[in-house]
């Protein structure tokens, strides 16, 4: 397992410290080296950063890397930058390669009209995400509704593709350890009913939507409070909307550890997620894993068609309106108030992670490509 070290202050673009660590996080060692950032920072740095990424992974990590024996590479899109590296390891060891893809990047950006189609950035992005496909032998994709969607751009890859749902660790006891975060505490929060978002808060995720709710909520159900925590680079609209609005149900914070991150599952009462409209793939976030290992009802908005929509309603496992839909949205959130309810939604959402995403049936699927 290689991870960037970008906490660190290292600089935006250039390294200024030489550091290489191996690490062992339950049995699995981790190779940690220096890396510029990758968030919360200008989007041409971004973009420097993250393709320099796997030149810096081999930099630093080449000489253990060459003194093991591998079976097989298995590395996660996004990046679309990895096809380097792992072209050298299936080389040196003859061994294949395993590529989980969780969004279609470009594509995605085109969509939302970020990038053109047609301009020089996407095809250079697009160059090398055909690289990250060609140096993989298998490519794991999360819904069937993405499968169809990938190969509708690909149809030569067919023979590369198969279903890889999202998986989180079933086992509700290592959700938690023997500390206590205690949230509510800290910001007073006790008597409130605690929608919360998690991770990434960027233009894919249109926060709009979820903002819109909290400011439709704020003035008749005074016991709803929102709390945003994250990174990504729409937070300035997140903490302008809140102050702007004087939004006093709504708290922004940082992104927090993860360690944190699971006890503040456990205080949570409903876990929100919000999609871009203009998405084309059915993007399955990993944060409703975490929401589902908690038992919290999901409650959230996807772009038109896709089929995250379908499992969350099959198995009653949460409400999901179609992005833009804010009445929709309004209406769900109510219903999530009252307790019963709520606990009823929320032990759906865990049954919905043990039956369909748990972490033993994507290994199984992985091994069984050996």
């Amino acid at each position: 397992m290689l991870v960037p070290d970008t906490n660190k202050n290292y600089g935006n673009l250039i390294i200024r410290k030489s550091e290489f660590k191996l690490e062992n996080f339950e049995s699995v060692p981790v190779i940690r080296f220096p890396s510029g950032r990758i968030k919360n920072i200008n989007k041409i740095v971004r973009l420097i950063n993250e393709f320099l990424l796997p030149y810096r992974a081999w930099k630093y990590a080449k000489v253990y890397l060459k003194s093991q024996n591998y079976d097989l590479v298995v590395y996660y899109s996004p990046s679309i930058f990895w096809s380097a590296i792992v072209t050298k390891l299936k080389n040196k060891y003859r061994i294949k390669s395993y590529l989980i893809l969780r969004d279609f990047f470009p594509q995605w950006a085109i969509d939302s009209g970020l990038i053109s189609e047609k301009s020089l950035i996407t095809k250079f992005f697009r160059y090398f995400e055909k690289k990250n496909y060609k140096a993989a032998d298998k490519i794991g994709i999360q819904s069937p509704g993405n499968i169809d969607l990938f190969l509708h751009y690909f149809p030569n890859l067919k023979n590369k593709v198969e279903l890889l749902y999202n998986w989180a660790d079933t086992n509700p006891n290592n959700l938690l350890n023997n500390n206590k975060f205690n949230f509510r505490s800290k910001w007073n929060l006790q008597n409130k009913i605690l929608f919360f978002y998690g991770g990434n808060i960027g233009h894919a995720q249109d926060m709009k939507n979820l903002l819109f709710l909290a400011e439709s909520m704020e003035k008749s159900y005074s016991n709803a409070f929102f709390l945003f925590i994250g990174s990504g680079d729409e937070t300035d609209l997140v903490q302008k909307t809140i102050k702007e609005k004087k939004l006093s149900n709504s708290l922004y914070l940082p992104s927090i550890s993860q360690s944190e991150f699971k006890h503040l599952l456990d205080e949570i009462d409903i876990g929100l997620f919000s999609l871009h409209p203009d998405h084309k793939s059915h993007n399955f976030p990993g944060k409703l894993l975490g929401y589902m290992q908690a038992s919290k009802p999901i409650l959230g908005c996807v772009n038109k068609g896709n089929d995250l929509m379908k499992t969350i309603h099959d198995y009653e496992a949460g409400y999901i309106s179609i992005s833009g839909e804010h009445n929709k949205m309004y209406e769900s959130a109510i219903k999530l108030l009252n307790t019963n309810h709520r606990i009823a939604i929320g032990k759906n959402a865990n049954r919905l992670l043990l039956e369909k995403f748990s972490a033993n049936s994507a290994v199984e699927n992985i091994i069984k490509f050996l």
